[in-house]
C-alpha cells in the first residue's frame, strides 16, 4: 500500500436480511434483501457525510416478490429503478411504485440513460429498449436479438456496449446491427464500467482495457488488477475494483498505480455515493471515505511518490489556490532534487523549472559556476558536480589537470570508467542546466528590457530625477557596471551562468549567438573565463555588447598580428579585414576611434579602409588631417583612393594638398639625379607620373603656387600642363616644341583644349591649333624673351591672370578670308597679329613675333598638323599663314578632305534648301484649299442664334462649317460675351 487514500469504517451491522443490491439516496442508504423487503437506514445524528453509525429508519416488508437483484437511483427524476422479478420505477422518497414494465420479466441486467430517458435491459438472448415519456408512461422503441446471454452493458452515446459471454460487442442502437471489440476472457465475466469522460473500462481477465464509445482502443493503456475484478467504481481520481479477497484502490493516472487494498470478506457489491464509496457484505455495510486531499498529498511526499502527489494537487478546489499553489512548488522542489540525485537532470530541471524557484536557488547546485558578488544565493544541499569539470574543456583528454600523463598507466579499469562515467555526469549535468535557463531566460530578458525603458521614458520626462542620478552613479546597463534593478540583476546571473555552461559544455557557436544578441552578461566575470579559456572570438562580442569598443579592437589587432606569424599556433586566423568590418558601424558614434584604429589596417588593405571612410561618411579633412599628423607616408595613397573611388568627395584643398605631396616627392627625387648629374628630363618615376595624372585629371588645384615651385631649367612638361591650367597656352605650346621637343604633346594639347571647348553651353573656337600653327612657323624665338615672359608671368606683381576668351581671330591686311586659293602667292606679305587665344601677350610680344617673322620654319611639323586636324582648323586662316614657299602639292592632304567637306556642306545645304522649299509649297497648297470652303444658303437656313431664316441677311459661318448665324446676331452674342468677361472681372476685382 502506498498511502491511506481511504478509510474504511462499518455503518450497519447485523443486517437481519441478506444484503443483494444497495443504493444511496442522499444521506439514506436503500438497502435490497433476499428476501424481497427493503430496508432504508439514515445516520443516527444529523452529519454531512455517512460517517456515523446508521440505524434502520424503515423497513418495507413485500417491496417485491422475489429477491431485489439490482437498484439505482435516477436522481434527475426523482426515482428509484429496482431490477427483481421485473423491472419497476418507485417514486423517491416515498418508494411509491409507479411504472412496472411487464416485458422485463425474467431480465438479469439493465442499463439507464438519463439523458435521453432511455432503459435498456437484456432477456435471455435479447435487448430491448424502452422511452421514459414522462410522468408514469414508458414506450418501447426498439428489441433486438444477440448471439448470446448479456452479462453486462452500458450506454456509450447513442449506442449500446454489451459483454457477452465470450465477447464484447458494440449494439447499434437504431438498427440493431452489431461490431464486435474484443474478447471477454474465459475465467471473469464481462465487465463493462462508464467513465465520467463517456468513455468506457472493460475487463478482460484481471487487465482493463481504455476504450471509446466506438470501442476503439484508447492510448491511455490499461489497468491491471490483482485479480479479476466483479464490480469496478470510478471515483477520481481512484478507481475501486471489488475483487474476490479484498478491494483494491488503484490510481487513475498512467501507469495506473496500486493505491491502497482493503481486506473485507464476502463483500458482494460497490456503491457509489456523494463522497464515499459503499461497500455491501452479507450482512453488514462498510462505507470507504475519502481521507483530506491534504493529508494525502503529505502521505505522497514523505514516501517520494511525488507524481501522485502532484497530481492531487491539482484536485484542490479553486478557492485553495494558494495554498493549492505552495503545495506544488513544495513538492516540485523536493521531486526535482529526488531527481537530481538519481542522475535523472532534465527532469529535475523540469521540476525545478515548474516549481518557479528563484534561478539561484538551481545554480547553487552547481558550485563551479561563477557569479555576480551582488546575487544572494540560497543555501540548499550543495553537490560537489563540477569535480570533473576539466573534463568537459578538454575534449580529447580523459584526464583531470591535476593528473600526470605518466600515472595513466597505472590506473585501474575500474578507476577509467569512473572518469568516464563522472564525465558524461557532468556534462549531462550541464545541458540539462542549459535547458533549464535557456527557457527561463526569455521572460527575465524580457523585464529586464521593460524595466531599462521604463527608466530611459521616466529620465527623458523628468518625473524621477533622483532616480535618474542615481541611476546615472550606479547602472550603466549592459557595461559591466552594477546594476541597480531587480530584473536585470536576475538577468544578469543567467546569462553568466548560461554562457559558462555553453563553454563548459563545448556549445561555442550558440554561446556566440548569445553574445550577439540582447545579454546582460557579466563583464568581469566572463571576460576571465574567456581570456582563460582563450575563447577570442567570444571575447570581442563580449566587448561590442557591452560598447567597450577600444579593447575589443586591441584584443583585434593582437589577433591580427598573431595570425601573420607563422609560428603562432592558432585554431583561427584573423585579417586586417576583421578590423574594418567592426569599424562600420562606429563611424556614426566614435570617428576619432575608428581613425584611429584605421591607420593600422590603412596600409594593407587600403581600398577596404578608404571605402570605410566613405561610408562611414567620415569628413574627409578630418581623415586628411589625422593621416598627416599620424601617418603621412599613407596621406598621398589615401587622397588618391579617395579621387579614384569619388571625385566629389575630395574637396579643392585636399586636392591641392595631394597634388603638393607628389611635387614635393618630385622635387626631391629631381635633387638627388642633379646632384648626380643624372637628371634626364624623359625620366618618369611612378611619383611623377602620378603627378602628371593628378595635374591633368583634376582642377581643385592652385597653379600658381605650383609654378613657382617648379625648377627653372627642369620639370618642363609639368610646367606645361601647369601654364594651360592658367590659359597660358602659347607658353605651354612653347614648352612642348622648344623645350621638350615632342609635337605629339602639343598636339594632345590642342586636343585637349579643342574637346574642352566644344561643349554644348560653350562657344567653341578652332584657334588653338592656329597658335600650334604660328609657333612652328616661328621655330627660333628668343631664349631670353620667352623666359622673360615667364619670370613676368610669375611675378608678384602679376596677381591677375587672365583667362582664355571664348573667342580668337587671325587677321590679315589681305583682304577676306574667302579669297581663291590662287591668290596664294601674295601670302607673304600678310601681317600676322596675335590671336586672342592667347590673351595675356603685351605689345611687346608682338613686337617680338614680328621681328622673328624670317626664322626657319618647321615645316613638317607644319603639314603634319593640317594633315592629321584638317577638319578642325579654319582652311583660310591657316592658308594665310603659311609661308609663299609652301608647295600646293604638300598641302594635298589638308585641302583634299577639306574641299570634299565643303562640297558635302554645300550639297547638304542645298537640299535642306530644296526641302524646305517644297514644304513651303505644300503648307501654301492646303492653305488654300482651306480657304476653298463653300457654305450652300437655301430658303430653309434658319440661324442657330435667334432661329429665324437666314434669307438675304448677312450670314456668318462658324468653323464647323456647319452652324449658320445671321451677322448681326454674332455681333451682338460677341458684345454680350465681352460685357459679361468684364463684370467678372470687376466682381473679383
Amino acid at each position: 500500500m502506498v498511502h491511506s487514500a481511504y478509510d474504511c469504517l462499518e455503518l450497519v451491522a447485523n443486517c437481519p436480511g441478506k444484503i443483494e443490491s444497495i443504493q444511496s439516496h442522499g444521506l439514506k442508504l436503500l438497502v435490497g434483501c433476499s428476501d424481497g423487503s427493503l430496508r432504508i437506514y439514515a445516520p443516527e445524528t444529523e452529519s454531512s457525510d455517512h460517517s456515523k453509525p446508521y440505524v434502520l429508519e424503515k423497513h418495507l416488508v413485500g417491496f417485491a416478490k422475489k429477491p431485489v437483484l439490482s437498484m439505482e437511483v435516477l436522481e434527475s427524476k426523482e426515482l428509484l429503478l429496482s431490477l427483481s422479478e421485473s423491472i419497476a420505477f418507485h417514486r423517491l422518497p416515498t418508494l411509491e411504485t409507479i411504472a412496472v414494465i411487464t416485458k422485463a420479466k425474467g431480465a438479469n441486467v439493465f442499463c439507464w440513460d438519463d439523458r435521453r430517458g432511455f432503459l435498456c435491459f437484456a432477456r435471455q438472448k435479447r435487448v430491448c429498449i424502452f422511452r421514459h415519456d414522462g410522468g408514469r408512461g414508458f414506450v418501447e422503441v426498439k428489441e433486438f436479438g444477440v448471439p448470446d446471454t448479456v452479462k453486462s452493458m452500458r450506454w456509450c452515446g447513442e449506442n449500446i456496449c454489451l459483454g457477452i459471454r465470450r465477447e464484447y460487442v458494440i449494439l447499434n442502437a437504431t438498427n440493431g446491427a452489431l461490431s464486435e471489440v474484443f474478447t471477454s476472457g474465459r475465467l471473469a465475466p464481462p465487465l463493462v464500467v462508464s467513465l465520467p469522460s463517456g468513455e468506457l473500462l472493460l475487463g478482460k481477465e484481471n487487465i482493463g482495457v481504455f476504450v471509446d464509445q466506438n470501442g476503439k482502443l484508447r492510448p491511455e493503456g490499461r489497468i491491471c488488477w490483482s485479480e479479476a475484478p466483479v464490480e469496478v467504481v470510478i471515483q477520481k481520481p481512484y478507481a475501486i475494483a471489488l475483487l474476490p479477497r479484498f478491494v483494491e484502490i488503484r490510481s487513475l493516472r498512467d501507469p495506473y498505480p496500486l493505491i491502497q487494498t482493503v481486506v473485507l470478506r464476502n463483500v458482494r457489491h460497490l456503491c457509489q455515493s456523494n463522497n464515499s464509496v459503499i461497500l455491501a457484505l452479507d450482512n453488514s455495510i462498510h462505507g470507504l471515505f475519502p481521507v483530506p486531499l491534504g493529508a494525502q498529498i503529505v502521505q505522497l511526499t514523505a514516501s517520494g511518490n511525488f507524481e501522485e502527489a502532484l497530481s492531487l494537487c491539482k484536485l484542490l478546489p479553486p478557492e485553495d489556490s494558494n495554498l493549492r499553489a505552495a503545495k506544488e512548488g513544495s513538492i516540485h522542489i523536493r521531486y526535482a532534487h529526488y531527481l537530481f540525485d538519481n542522475g535523472s537532470y532534465e527532469e529535475a530541471m523540469e521540476h525545478f523549472l515548474a516549481s518557479q524557484v528563484d534561478i539561484t536557488y538551481v545554480l547553487s547546485l552547481y558550485p563551479s559556476i561563477i557569479l555576480p558578488k551582488t546575487t544572494i544565493v540560497h543555501e540548499p544541499e550543495k553537490l560537489d558536480i563540477y569535480g570533473d569539470a576539466p573534463y568537459l574543456s578538454r575534449g580529447s583528454s580523459g584526464l583531470s589537470d591535476d593528473m600526470e600523463p605518466s600515472s595513466t598507466s597505472h590506473m585501474s579499469e575500474y578507476d577509467d570508467n569512473a572518469a568516464l562515467e563522472s564525465k558524461k555526469m557532468n556534462h549531462n549535468m550541464l545541458m540539462a542546466l542549459i535547458k533549464y535557463l535557456q527557457k527561463k531566460r526569455y521572460s527575465f530578458i524580457e523585464k529586464a528590457t521593460a524595466e531599462g525603458t521604463e527608466e530611459v521614458v521616466l529620465d527623458a520626462v523628468g518625473d524621477n530625477f533622483a532616480s535618474y542620478n542615481r541611476f546615472k552613479k550606479t547602472n550603466r546597463g549592459r557595461g559591466g557596471m552594477p546594476v541597480s534593478s531587480g530584473a536585470r540583476e536576475m538577468a544578469s546571473i543567467l546569462d553568466t551562468a548560461l554562457l559558462q555552461a555553453l563553454l563548459l559544455t563545448g556549445q561555442f557557436s550558440v554561446a556566440l549567438e548569445l553574445l550577439r544578441g540582447v545579454n546582460y552578461c557579466d563583464l568581469k566575470i566572463c571576460e576571465d573565463i574567456l581570456r582563460k579559456g582563450n575563447h577570442n572570438v567570444a571575447l570581442l562580442e563580449l566587448y561590442k555588447c557591452n560598447s567597450l569598443h577600444r579593447e575589443a579592437l586591441e584584443l583585434l589587432h593582437k589577433l591580427v598580428e598573431e595570425s601573420r606569424s607563422s609560428q603562432s599556433d592558432i585554431t583561427q586566423r584573423f585579417k586586417p579585414e576583421d578590423i574594418v568590418e567592426y569599424l562600420k558601424p562606429l563611424c556614426g558614434t566614435d570617428p576619432i576611434l575608428v581613425l584611429e584604429f584605421s591607420m593600422l589596417v590603412l596600409e594593407s588593405c587600403p581600398s577596404q579602409t578608404i571605402e570605410l571612410f566613405l561610408s562611414g561618411n567620415i569628413p574627409a579633412d578630418m581623415v586628411n588631417s589625422y593621416l598627416k599628423q599620424h601617418s603621412p607616408n599613407m596621406q598621398a595613397t589615401y587622397l588618391e583612393l579617395m579621387l579614384a573611388m569619388n571625385e566629389n568627395a575630395i574637396s579643392g584643398n585636399l586636392q591641392n594638398e595631394m597634388v603638393n605631396i607628389y611635387l614635393s616627392e618630385v622635387l626631391d627625387w629631381h635633387a638627388d639625379l642633379s646632384a648626380q648629374q643624372k637628371w634626364d628630363e624623359k625620366a618618369y618615376s611612378p611619383t611623377r607620373k602620378k603627378l602628371l595624372s593628378a595635374l591633368e585629371g583634376i582642377s581643385g588645384y592652385n597653379p600658381e603656387t605650383l609654378l613657382k615651385r617648379l625648377p627653372p631649367d627642369a620639370l618642363y612638361e609639368e610646367r606645361a600642363i601647369l601654364l594651360g591650367k592658367m590659359n597660358q597656352h602659347e607658353l605651354a605650346l612653347s614648352l612642348y616644341v622648344h623645350k621638350l621637343h615632342v609635337p605629339e604633346l602639343a598636339l594632345s594639347y590642342c586636343d585637349r583644349v579643342y574637346e574642352s571647348t566644344h561643349q554644348p553651353s560653350v562657344k567653341h573656337s578652332s584657334n588653338i591649333y592656329l597658335l600650334l600653327l604660328q609657333i612652328y612657323l616661328n621655330h627660333r624665338r628668343s631664349t631670353a624673351s620667352f623666359e622673360k615672359r615667364i619670370t613676368n608671368l610669375l611675378s608678384p606683381q602679376n596677381t591677375a591672370i587672365p583667362k582664355l576668351s571664348s573667342t580668337t581671330s587671325v587677321k590679315s591686311k589681305g583682304g577676306r578670308g574667302t579669297k581663291k586659293i590662287a591668290e596664294i602667292e601674295g601670302a607673304e606679305d600678310t601681317k600676322l597679329s596675335l590671336s586672342s587665344t592667347d590673351s595675356s601677350r603685351s605689345d611687346g610680344d608682338v613686337d617680338e613675333f614680328r621681328e622673328g617673322g624670317s626664322t626657319t620654319f618647321m615645316l613638317d611639323e607644319v603639314l603634319d598638323l593640317l594633315s592629321r586636324r584638317w577638319d578642325r582648323i579654319n582652311g583660310a586662316q591657316a592658308l594665310k599663314l603659311l609661308p609663299r614657299e609652301t608647295k600646293l602639292q604638300d598641302l594635298l592632304s589638308f585641302l583634299g578632305p577639306l574641299l570634299r567637306k565643303s562640297s558635302e556642306m554645300y550639297r547638304n545645304c542645298s537640299v535642306i534648301k530644296s526641302l524646305r522649299q517644297s514644304e513651303n509649297l505644300q503648307v501654301k497648297d492646303e492653305l488654300y484649299s482651306q480657304r476653298k470652303a463653300v457654305v450652300k444658303i437655301t430658303s430653309d437656313s434658319m440661324c442657330s442664334l435667334c432661329h429665324k431664316k437666314i434669307g438675304t441677311s448677312v450670314f456668318a459661318v462658324y468653323p464647323n462649317g456647319s452652324t449658320l448665324v445671321h451677322f448681326v446676331c454674332f455681333r451682338d452674342s460677341q458684345n454680350m460675351k465681352a460685357v459679361a468677361k468684364g463684370s467678372q472681372l470687376r466682381k473679383r476685382l
